[in-house]
């Protein structure tokens, strides 16, 4: 994807998005939870030098105390606030009291401005003060820098050990792969977020890989990709689908040299108004909409070769873009026709990541490569656990085992035996 093609976020005081205010509500109490035991871990650390003779620590975690609900802008969100254990006998016992949640917080403040706050500040250390407060409230003194940082140093934590998961037992029907560019400062800006989704045979979409990478290059997928390898996935997608312009593909005929390439539609087209004039742009892309969504590849290509036969002579850059993905923009007619509004384009990861861009003009910041991995990762987890699952999952199974598929309509068996005849198939 071109670095300058990034999404818009809506200013301050217009209609958020309504992927992002869902992605807020399910995140909150994790959100809450995870700061509080951060600020414990941060008061925990005071005390580390206190021994008993046995030399144990002498002040530990101690539980919880009973859940409580806080009402906020996005709804009652449950908090547990954790508590500590005294041991030592001659001095006067101390308490763990959370500045974030104090026991006399039950509503929030300020809540209207969380959602621009957290979207485009949050993840720098004094910014994401700002943008927890509009949560938690303008009292909110516990949101101190080590705080913060500890809480962000628990997310890279986890990120590091969600890459060392094993993908063994792990099969994915589809990919949808992009490279997800954001506002990185300085020697950093070349950077981008090597995103893959897959669905698995039961029809789940979960993220396989969330890495940074040198803009889209071919070296920098490959390592991801062998790193997928390494992991225990040894059988690649059945159909990975993504943007013409990465090294991804370069990469993936070298370690998944069986999956086939589906172009993405929507970059397609984009590509392809590009090079011709504004007034021209309208028929055009009425024309290629006319091709993907045709009912038949016989349909697709009288379609296909329309198009050329219009617009070779006055812009033959637009006709050479076209033409020279043909077979891989309409591989999809080879797979089930339940699945072709998934498989056309990377939207599963457009949609997602889509609320999660940083703006590269109009943030007062820029923000670290390390830090928005770790934020890309944190949203991309809570928008996974909404995700659906993909329409005609049952089908992924035959698409497994190797049945045909004609126009989007499986071949009866007769017919598959005799196209496996044909190729030499025994």
């Amino acid at each position: 994807m071109n670095q300058n093609n990034v999404i818009e976020f809506k200013k301050p005081g217009s209609e958020p998005e309504d992927l992002l205010t869902d992605l807020l509500r399910a995140g909150a109490k994790k959100l809450i939870q995870e700061a509080v035991e951060a600020e414990l871990e941060s008061f925990l650390a005071q005390f580390s030098g206190e021994r008993l003779g046995n030399g144990h620590q002498a002040i530990v975690r101690n539980g919880h105390l009973p859940e409580r609900e806080i009402i906020t802008g996005l709804g009652a969100v449950p908090v547990s606030v954790p508590k500590v254990r005294d041991k030592r006998v001659s001095r006067r016992k101390v308490k763990f009291n959370s500045r974030l949640v104090p026991p006399y917080l039950r509503k929030t403040m300020s809540v209207e401005d969380l959602l621009p706050w957290l979207y485009l500040k949050g993840i720098s250390t004094g910014d994401f003060k700002e943008a927890l407060a509009s949560l938690l409230g303008p009292n909110a003194k516990g949101l101190s820098a080590p705080t913060i940082s500890r809480l962000k140093a628990q997310w890279t934590a986890e990120h590091k050990k969600w890459t060392e998961r094993t993908l063994t037992k792990k099969r994915y029907v589809y990919w949808w792969a992009d490279g997800v560019h954001f506002n990185i400062r300085g020697d950093d800006a070349r950077s981008c977020i090597l995103v893959i989704i897959g669905v698995t045979e039961s029809g789940h979409k979960e993220f396989i890989a969330i890495e940074e990478g040198l803009r889209e290059s071919e070296q920098s997928w490959l390592e991801v990709l062998n790193g997928i390898k390494a992991s225990g996935l040894n059988i690649g997608p059945e159909l990975a689908i993504g943007d013409g312009a990465m090294g991804f593909w370069k990469a993936l005929t070298k370690v998944f040299g069986e999956t086939r390439h589906q172009r993405c539609w929507v970059h397609k087209t984009a590509n392809i108004l590009n090079k011709l004039p504004k007034t021209s742009q309208p028929k055009a892309k009425e024309r290629l909409h006319q091709i993907w969504m045709a009912e038949t590849r016989a349909e697709a290509t009288k379609a296909f070769d329309s198009f050329l036969a219009t617009y070779d002579d006055k812009y033959p850059k637009a006709v050479d873009c076209l033409e020279k993905d043909r077979e891989k923009l309409l591989a999809f007619y080879d797979f089930p026709a339940q699945h072709w509004a998934h498989i056309r384009t990377t939207n599963p990861i457009e949609s997602t990541f889509a609320t999660v861009r940083l703006r590269t003009a109009k943030t007062r910041g820029c923000v670290s490569r390390k830090s928005i991995l770790a934020m890309v990762y944190k949203l991309g987890m809570s928008a996974q656990t909404r995700w659906r699952k993909l329409r005609g999952f049952n089908r992924l199974a035959d698409v497994i085992r190797g049945v045909k598929f004609q126009d989007g309509v499986q071949l009866d068996a007769e017919q598959n035996t005799e196209e496996e005849a044909s190729m030499g198939v025994a």
